[in-house]
Parts: structure tokens; sequence; C-alpha cells
């Protein structure tokens, strides 16, 4: 199990966090968002990958993010297809490309398949009225319906009063292919500001059920 820490904004913050050694530090490239990121990029642990975040971005804004941040992966929270998805992997061999799905009770896993081929990992996250970030969990028992191998980040509402439900869920079938812990605002000073005492606490969690 890993830990991604996402929505990171201030240089200095940023540093602190990489002190604790997320595996993952997601940075959001989408300007409506309130932890939009501009830079500039510290030299933060060469153990931490870099992951853009963007929402219906154009692919030559995708590649030159790429190459001026040193991004290790790339995750696509918007409408992206599965053709889309195809020509970053093409373009773009060797960095890992996570795509994200809102999760509501309506939620259709067939349209998954399309990009099985061409994604290294989806991520589910909580449909509501932000592009992520929007504090709130969705209901995890949804994800009994998910029959792929892909796998999967867990996102959406997780903090430190999650620890003991998201404990029982690591211990359940859905949760065979989960294999990062994806978490944000809940850990959150202000949008971007990251509270690293409580992040502490919650590596030293996943840590323990690795």
């Amino acid at each position: 199990m890993k830990v991604k820490v996402c929505g990171m904004k201030y240089e200095d913050n940023i540093m602190s966090v990489s002190g604790l050694k997320p595996d993952y530090m997601g940075f959001i490239f989408y300007q409506r968002s309130k932890r939009n990121f501009d830079g500039p990029l510290p030299l933060i642990d060469k153990g931490i990958k870099k992951v853009g975040v963007f929402v219906n971005e154009d692919f030559e804004t995708l590649r030159d993010c790429v190459h001026k941040y040193q991004l290790d992966a790339i995750q696509l929270h918007g409408d992206e297809s599965a053709v889309e998805c195809a020509r970053i992997k093409r373009e773009m061999p060797g960095l890992e490309l996570i795509k994200a799905f809102a999760m509501s009770g309506s939620f259709e896993f067939g349209q998954l398949e399309a990009y099985l081929t061409n994604c290294d990992y989806f991520l589910f996250d909580t449909k509501g009225k932000e592009r992520g970030g929007n504090g709130t969990l969705f209901d995890w028992s949804i994800l009994e319906d998910y029959t792929y191998q892909k796998p999967f980040f867990l996102s959406g509402g997780i903090g430190l009063e999650e620890i003991a439900a998201l404990k029982k869920f690591l211990k359940s079938d859905s949760a065979v292919n989960c294999q990062v812990i994806d978490v944000n605002s809940k850990f959150e000073i202000e949008p971007g500001l990251k509270n690293t005492e409580e992040l502490k606490t919650f590596v030293e969690f996943i840590e323990k059920e690795k």
C-alpha cells in the first residue's frame, strides 16, 4: 500500500511533506482549482513520484508540463477519452498514466473497458461539484462491482477520522487491487497547505498496513 498527497502548492510546505516521503506527490495544473500550482517546484526527495493533475487539457500543454517539471506521472481528472490516453502512452513512454473516475451509486464499471490497455492505474474519487478535493467519501461498497485487475488509487475525503473504516476496507475483497491511498483536503490548513503532523500520522498508519 502506498500514499499520494495531492494538491500541493507552497514551496516550504512541499519540502516539509517531502520529508515524510510519501510515494506520490500531486500538483494540480487546473486554473479553476483553489490548489492550482504555478511553480516553482523545489527539489524533493528522489523517491517521490511527481504527479501532474490535469482536467481536459490539450496534449501540447501536458507535454510541456511534463518536461518543465520533470513529472513522473500524469493524472487525468476530466472527461479524457481512451484515445487521448493512448496518445499520451504512445508519445510519452515511461510516464505513468492515472485516469480518474467520479464515483456514484449509478457508476457503470463497463465504461472502464476502453481504458484498460492504455492506463497504468484508475483513480476512484467522489463525484461532487469540484473536479476532486470535495472532502467527502463515496460509498466504498460500490467497488464490490469492480471486476478488473487494473490497480487503482482510492481517493475522496480520506482523513484521520477515516482510518478505522479504511483499515476495514483494506481487508476486504474490494481492496485486492487498491495500491495507493490518495489524500488531499482532509489534511489541509487551507487549500494547498497541508498539516504535516497529521500527514505524518497517516503515513505511519499506511506503513503498518504494507
